[in-house]
């Protein structure tokens, strides 16, 4: 069953139309909650009044900050920094806003439609203040020591804090000795990566009621990490984490920005306690944009020193971040993995990258598909090629000279990549782009490109390289349950954002169960359910989910072969589980259904076989260390050189997963990310006015990749590089789909204008194409 390309237990209820999304989650009486939002970027609040929105028929209630007070600011779940803390954002703008969009004042009203008109009665008076929106600028003042010190919530003072909300160095080796050699050629480059995100289909929504007969706030909608965000509400509201129950509902995309914790769903959690009511808040589009989180939006400098056979001796590199207006729960994740990830496939010997988190008058950033892979991987790879050009060698040359080699896995950095030591599990980086060379004929291919090029065409080839990283731990944990009927159950505290999970755990339950994966039910993503989990996010529910299953599974089967043994009157070696019946290896007619053994595990008679009630058992899985993914991105583009446009051709992806749980799922994954990625190339972007105004807004103004843009991917999954660091030998595929789409387009479009390093920045626009194909056409007809 593990490897098998089983249908998804989701899809069934989705495509009957009986999914249940936060928007679908109805009560008697709910309030609608809408949040009046600062239209400018940088201001100082003089006034909030709600008096006019009060007075119309069915608004229960209306609040500004000194409603909530009281709250602290919203933590952070990961890659805390104590210096960030001044940084956190309060739930309500505090007497100052810091972008547009930021949540200033809330209503709450009998309907969501009376809920918006009393949103639009709410009079803000704010005192405009100038904008800083460029990170790569110098700091400048950004909270002074009062806001600092409320919003560190560390009892002790702090002085007034500038917009580089931290910086920190990840290094191992000697680059200054390396550099001060003298050996070896300097090579440079800056890259510059656009402020993106996820825009997942669905918008945000939470919907909450306090039951008043269970002592119990119920959430409803929440995605990715509902047991820190139970615990986190538990905080806020005063409850113990028992008595807040969080419930996933179905989601359509999560992506990173779905699932974190906001000033908005704050909010209704805590009105569901005050006004006693059920409150619903559903997330529109413009407000999406605007306030949910951004990503990407890094400058990098990089600066190796080479020797002549294209062996990077030395990288030293830096990068500002561009946080936007507060640190929100991510803390320094990304630019964290940023540095971490930075070497990639490559040996390095000596490293060094200095990160930059800077503040800007936008909205807050946080993670996105791949975060600080993707923006690495570009910078990088661009690099690599750079050397590859200046030097006289091919591209896949110089990636082959630098790799890691296989017998010196796993190979480990002294480094960190999210709090644990950086050990790349396994990989064999030369075995894969020799598979994809030979099984898509690169040759072949830049042949035929060259053919094109000289008939005319601007048509080039390009690629890139990437290493990932899945599996975070440090535990997850399953529950596997068999009732008297024979019905199997697996519940964990796993999460869902679409990606499949529910399929994949009941395949890892039915391997050793020895069942049909649709007969297994998954019940997850609810904290009254399972006692703990960590959640969806950094590709580690493969990993660490269904490690735990696997060992559930595995204790399950030991304890119903004991009790198989018990009744039938032989031993345990005797018997195995297959087709979900103990048997006798040697009679495999004799045997115990699953069922009959349940039954027999009913609590009298549990007592008298020595067991403990119940046909179910538990499985951990712990791990200090993450696995370690690698991948390949090749793109063949074509460019009009009239409009600009650049239309890619053929994109083809060479992933290693060590396992591939379920190999359908893991093209999906890489399908649906190429598609993110390739918006972050060429499409996607958030731009703003000088004063802090946001101007994509809408989708008219911030393109995403349609059918139409997203040409056929063409997957190649490998598993030559299992994980030697979990049972399954698993390594997540969530996000290798999107690491290195940028660095391929990139380096494709570089060809098509037969100008090495031409492309040092994303999205690629087509007005710099254009001028670019302009000014290679006049080189030519000059020469």
């Amino acid at each position: 069953m593990i490897g098998a390309r089983a249908l998804r237990l989701e899809d069934p209820v989705l495509l009957r139309g009986a999914g249940r999304y936060a928007a679908d989650t109805y009560h008697a009486g709910e309030l609608h909650m809408r949040v009046v939002r600062s239209p400018v970027a940088h201001g100082r609040v003089r006034a909030v009044d709600v008096a006019d929105a009060l007075r119309l028929d069915g608004v229960v209630a209306a609040w500004t900050y000194d409603d909530v007070a009281d709250l602290p600011a919203i933590g952070f779940r990961l890659t805390p920094r104590e210096e960030l803390l001044p940084y956190r954002q309060p739930v309500l703008a505090r007497g100052v806003v810091r972008y547009v969009g930021e949540p200033v004042a809330v209503v709450f009203a009998t309907s969501a439609y009376l809920a918006e008109d009393a949103a639009e009665r709410v009079v803000v008076e704010i005192d405009q203040l100038p904008a800083h929106i460029d990170p790569d600028a110098d700091p400048v003042a950004w909270v002074d020591a009062e806001q600092a010190t409320w919003a560190a919530g560390l009892g002790t003072p702090l002085p007034e804090q500038d917009s580089e909300a931290t910086r920190f160095v990840t290094e191992y080796g000697d680059v200054e000795a390396a550099f001060a050699t003298g050996a070896g050629r300097i090579i440079e480059l800056d890259a510059v990566i656009g402020r993106h995100t996820g825009v997942p289909m669905e918008c945000r929504g939470l919907v909450a009621h306090y039951v008043e007969a269970d002592q119990e706030l119920v959430i409803d909608g929440a995605a990715k990490v509902p047991f820190w965000n139970r615990d986190a509400i538990a905080d806020v509201t005063g409850l113990a984490p028992s008595q807040v129950v969080v419930r996933e509902t179905h989601v359509g995309g999560g992506f990173g920005p779905r699932g974190e914790l906001y000033p908005e769903d704050v909010l209704v959690a805590l009105a569901a306690m005050r006004l006693r009511a059920p409150v619903k808040w559903i997330e529109d589009r413009q407000e999406h944009l605007l306030a949910t989180n951004h990503s990407r939006g890094q400058h990098h400098r990089l600066r190796a020193l080479v020797e002549e056979d294209g062996f990077i001796r030395a990288l030293d590199a830096t990068f500002t971040l561009d946080q936007g207006a507060y640190v929100r729960t991510h803390g320094a994740t990304v630019g964290s993995l940023t540095s971490s990830m930075l070497p990639g496939p490559y040996v390095i010997p000596n490293f060094r990258v200095e990160a930059h988190v800077r503040l800007t008058h936008k909205t807050p950033h946080g993670t996105y598909r791949s975060p600080g892979r993707y923006e690495g991987t570009f910078a990088r790879e661009r690099l690599v090629d750079k050397i590859a050009a200046e030097l006289g060698l091919g591209r896949e040359q110089v990636r082959r000279r630098n790799f890691i080699a296989v017998e010196d896995m796993p190979y480990e950095r002294p480094i960190q990549a999210m709090g644990t030591s950086m050990v790349h599990d396994s990989g064999d980086y030369r075995l894969l782009l020799d598979k994809m060379s030979e099984g898509y004929d690169f040759p072949g291919i830049r042949a035929e490109v060259a053919a094109r090029r000289a008939a005319g065409e601007a048509v080039g080839f390009g690629f890139g390289y990437f290493v990932e990283k899945s599996g975070i731990g440090p535990v997850e944990g399953a529950r596997i349950s068999v009732d008297t009927r024979g019905r199997v159950s697996v519940t964990c505290g796993a999460s869902s954002v679409g990606q499949g999970v529910d399929t994949v755990l009941a395949q890892v339950a039915a391997e050793t169960l020895g069942i049909p994966h649709d007969e297994i039910r998954v019940v997850r993503g609810r904290t009254d359910r399972f006692g703990y989990g960590r959640g969806a996010f950094a590709t580690r529910l493969s990993v660490m989910a269904g490690s735990a299953v696997a060992n559930a599974a595995a204790a399950l089967r030991d304890k119903a072969v004991r009790v198989a043994a018990h009744e039938l009157k032989v031993s345990v070696e005797e018997l195995e589980l297959a087709d979900g019946a103990v048997r006798l290896v040697a009679d495999p007619g004799r045997g115990l259904s699953l069922a009959e053994i349940a039954r027999l595990l009913e609590p009298v008679c549990a007592v008298e076989i020595k067991e403990d009630p119940g046909l179910d058992a538990d499985g951990w899985f712990r791990s200090d260390h993450m696995t370690y993914p690698y991948g390949l991105h090749a793109a063949v583009v074509r460019l009009d050189r009239g409009t600009g446009q650049t239309v890619v051709e053929r994109y083809l992806v060479g992933y290693d997963v060590g396992r591939a749980l379920n190999p359908t799922l893991v093209e999906g994954q890489i399908a649906g990310g190429v598609a993110q990625g390739l918006g972050g190339a060429l499409y996607e972007e958030f731009l703003y006015a000088d004063d802090g105004t946001p101007l994509c807004t809408t989708f008219m103004d911030y393109l995403i990749p349609t059918a139409h843009e997203v040409p056929p991917i063409e997957i190649l999954i490998t598993e030559d590089a299992p994980s030697p660091i979990n049972p399954l030998g698993v390594k997540g595929a969530g996000e290798g789909g999107v690491t290195a789409v940028a660095a391929a387009i990139a380096s494709a479009v570089d060809d098509a204008l037969q100008r090495p390093g031409a492309i040092t920045s994303v999205p690629i626009r087509p007005q710099a194409v254009h001028d670019l194909a302009a000014r290679a056409t006049g080189s030519r007809a000059t020469g």
